[in-house]
């Protein structure tokens, strides 16, 4: 087993690029019922990870009316959700996915290439692991 067997490629994927400014941040995660979402530079690189709650912490400080002027970049984040490089072991991927909801898929150059659910990963598990007494 590989980690290309459960990423979700980037193209299925809702993220957002770091030049979207707040308002937008929320109205996607708003759409997508996301509580976070994937940050990516104008190159198709990893940035990291903005939760609701960076975006709260941001509306509060600034306003509603200035998230418009507010670019998705210049958002301090809590925390980004730790990578996983496509060639990565499995282990370290099931170490990842038990800390966040995805867990962020890169190549060498740290392009980002998709996510990998630990939803996914759980159903894979149950499916084919999980034996009922």
């Amino acid at each position: 087993m590989n980690i290309l067997a459960f990423m979700k490629p980037k193209a299925e994927v809702t993220y957002l690029c770091a030049d979207n400014n707040a308002r937008e941040a929320i109205e996607i995660m708003h759409k997508n019922r996301y509580t976070s979402i994937p940050v990516l530079s104008k190159t198709g690189k990893y940035v990291g990870t903005i939760t609701e709650g960076d975006l709260l912490y941001t509306l509060d400080e600034v306003g509603r009316d200035e998230m418009v002027n507010i670019k998705v970049s210049s958002i301090e984040r809590h925390r980004d959700y730790e990578t996983v490089n496509i060639n990565e072991t499995m282990i370290i991927l099931l170490s990842r996915a038990s800390n966040e909801n995805f867990v962020p898929v890169i190549d060498d150059s740290n392009q980002f290439l998709g996510i990998v659910t630990r939803k996914k990963l759980l159903d894979y598990f149950f499916e084919h692991n999980f034996m009922v007494l």
